[in-house]
């Protein structure tokens, strides 16, 4: 059986060391936004298809039995061309979808249902904010007159008006956020509600520092098979046709 993992999390990651030896024939497709990605076991490809007729192309090509959507919450476009290359062919398709921070006593949220929202709050919300949206898109954030703390994994210059950028990969620990939103001065949080336990130091910093969290919710997930687990989804794979 041959699947093919669309990646780039750290759950498709583990999905693929976990199928090593299974006898399942794995292909790990990265978007290729990430210099250096870890070797994974099995065969890997990097970059886009070229839309829904090329993913369909690919997955005939290469005689795709299996489609597992392991990408991010927040990667719509993927994960809309596969749910429609999939049903045209017939291929069989999960999404394993990372479970959503779910809201605590303690935590201030304001959700928005995109970016563009944000981009549009932020300044009535805070005035040093920590923008950990991703680089794609902070352009979003480029005529706001809030001064931004932006991580990413390598420094770059930003189009935003007052801002710094700092470096590092998570997983991140609560008490280091929180030392960082001190030392910056921080007054609120913008990030998507992307899930998972490797970001989450931040939403627990925020809530312990009392700063308010502008949540960018995720987008709607086309129909379709869901895992929200890894050892759900290596058993979708495993399992007979």
């Amino acid at each position: 059986m041959k699947l093919l993992i669309l990646g780039g999390t750290t759950e498709a990651s583990r999905v693929a060391h976990a199928l090593a030896g299974s006898g399942v024939d794995v292909i790990t497709s990265l978007a290729g936004r990430t210099a250096n990605a870890a070797v994974l076991p099995g065969a890997m490809r990097v970059g886009g298809f070229g839309g829904v007729e090329g993913l369909s192309d690919y997955l005939t090509a290469h005689s795709i039995d299996r489609v597992m959507d392991a990408t991010h919450p927040f990667a719509a476009r993927i994960s809309a061309h596969a749910a429609q290359a999939c049903a045209r062919l017939g291929v069989p398709r999960l999404m394993l979808v990372r479970p959503a921070w779910q809201q605590q006593p303690g935590d201030d949220w304001v959700q928005v249902a995109d970016m563009t929202e944000a981009a549009q709050r932020v300044a009535t919300l805070g005035r040093r904010a920590f923008l950990t949206v991703g680089i794609g898109e902070v352009a979003a954030f480029a005529h706001s007159p809030v001064w931004f703390l932006v991580r990413l994994i390598a420094d770059q210059a930003l189009p935003l008006a007052d801002y710094r950028v700092i470096t590092g990969k998570g997983p991140f620990d609560a008490q280091a956020e929180q030392d960082l939103m001190r030392v910056y001065g921080i007054d609120l949080l913008v990030t998507k509600a992307s899930g998972g336990a490797a970001t989450y130091g931040k939403i627990a910093a925020a809530r312990a520092l009392g700063i308010k969290v502008l949540m960018v919710q995720r987008p709607v997930l086309p129909d379709g098979e869901q895992a929200d687990s890894v050892d759900a989804a290596v058993a979708w794979a495993t399992s007979p046709a």
